[in-house]
């Protein structure tokens, strides 16, 4: 696949016009959905061979998504894509003013491996939904996904208009050589930055969506047992391979005791602890991610799990207590089912010990307290997040996602996606009835009394 080729022909395609019409978008995206439809089963298959991940698992973390995502685009698109007028004031008397969203261009979107459905062809689709030309590298590691989304997208969509690049990194770094009206990545911090620099020989914009170490505060006025219920959900889902998992917590120290009971409750009720993968559960995605996770794990300081498997890539749900901010386990963001827990008295000093960190992608808090809450939500910068729930947040499209700082730079899913994939032209229209002296020559000091009141 010759990869200059294809982006010049992206351009030319992007350049007649054809993607600019609103109707030929929406053709695009029911056909699109269609054959996702059509090849769920191919899908399905796919994942399972790379993750071990379930039929209920795969569809509602990534497919339900992809299909709400779509849906919303042909729903709401005409209305996003419109001019959209706004107030002139008087220094312009008697011009209008309006906004017109116009697509990008050539668009490329690169995967992440953990969710590789949601997380290549959510950024994909919003693009085609603003009017954008697509290349699509997903992630190669799980690569059997990889091969499915190739085969789907370049079997039924021209390449000059949609197009799936696979291969690793030499073929990212050859894509990356060329000059695209918008580069969105998501994945880990230090590729975010080599994405990041080789965009910039080329001026071209970025949204990157990457990670960090989730804080999720946990107040001693909760509902222990469903605050807990949805903590395991939300950290296990994917056996923690979530960029918005909880990635530790800060619980409060009265709590504690009763705390990890109601964890190690939760988890026995819910998942096996031996090396079988189960509906509920998924593999590690490679070895070495594996391994990885396997030396973070201190044997010391488990409380619970730690069962470990390298032929099946299997970790068992862990949960780590007595851990301190500056154990090995809370350097980076951990990406596995280990879960630690640290205690705190003074909400202040807990508060202090995040905000010392990078600005996280996700946030949670459990409480009834609306002042700590608030508190918590206005002391701390990070991505988005939720209030006595973890990851759901990512469900309402009305809700833009995406990081600050370290996590990410910009935010998409629904409008703020469409948005992303956009550039939003500002139109000054006047007619020739009309042309006061105000501006022009000579100077006078009437002229700037009346200026600085219309302007002041």
């Amino acid at each position: 696949m010759n990869i200059k080729e294809i982006i010049s022909r992206q351009q030319n395609f992007f350049n007649a016009n054809s993607t600019k019409d609103v109707g030929f978008r929406i053709d695009q995206l029911k056909k699109f959905k269609s054959l996702l439809k059509e090849n769920e089963d191919l899908l399905y298959k796919a994942i399972y061979e790379d993750f071990a991940k379930s039929e209920f698992e795969t569809y509602v973390s990534e497919l339900a998504l992809l299909y709400h995502e779509i849906n919303t685009f042909i729903k709401n698109i005409k209305k996003w894509g419109k001019r959209k007028k706004v107030r002139t004031g008087f220094a312009n008397f008697p011009a209008k003013s309006y906004i017109i969203p116009e697509p990008l261009g050539n668009t490329l979107i690169i995967g992440a491996w953990n969710y590789p459905f949601q997380l290549s062809l959510v950024p994909a689709i919003t693009s085609l939904a603003a009017g954008n030309t697509v290349i699509l590298k997903p992630s190669e590691l799980p690569a059997k996904t990889s091969e499915v989304m190739a085969k789907i997208i370049n079997e039924n969509f021209p390449n000059d208009y949609f197009c799936v690049v696979e291969g690793g990194v030499e073929e990212t770094t050859e894509l990356l050589k060329y000059r695209f009206d918008k580069i969105f990545f998501t994945g880990s911090i230090p590729v975010g930055k080599i994405i990041y620099q080789a965009a910039a020989k080329h001026l071209t914009p970025v949204t990157l969506e990457l990670g960090g170490k989730s804080p999720t505060f946990v107040l001693a006025d909760c509902d222990i047992n469903t605050t807990v219920k949805r903590i395991i959900w939300a950290k296990f889902l994917n056996a923690g391979q979530t960029c918005i998992a909880p990635d530790y917590i800060l619980i409060e120290k009265s709590i504690e005791e009763k705390f990890h009971k109601a964890l190690v409750n939760e988890i026995e009720k819910y998942y096996k602890t031996n090396d079988e993968i189960e509906e509920n559960y998924t593999r590690i995605i490679n070895v070495k991610n594996f391994e990885r996770l396997d030396k973070l794990i201190d044997k010391e300081k488990v409380c619970f799990g730690g069962n470990t498997n390298k032929e099946n890539r299997f970790i068992s749900p862990t949960i780590m207590k007595d851990v301190s901010f500056e154990d090995e386990i809370m350097k980076d963001e951990i990406f596995g089912p280990i879960l630690p827990i640290i205690t705190f008295v003074d909400i202040d000093e807990a508060i202090k010990k995040v905000k010392e960190r990078p600005k996280p992608l996700a946030c949670y808090i459990y409480s009834k307290n609306r002042k700590m809450i608030n508190k918590i939500l206005e002391e701390i910068s990070f991505g988005g997040g939720a209030v006595n729930d973890s990851v759901m947040h990512i469900s309402n499209t009305r809700l833009p996602f995406g990081g600050v700082g370290f996590s990410g730079i910009g935010s998409y899913h629904g409008k703020a996606g469409f948005d992303t994939f956009s550039h939003h032209k500002s139109i000054l229209d006047k007619p020739f009835w009309f042309e006061p002296n105000l501006k022009y020559s000579p100077y006078t000091k009437g002229k700037l009394n009346i200026i600085k009141w219309l302007m002041e």
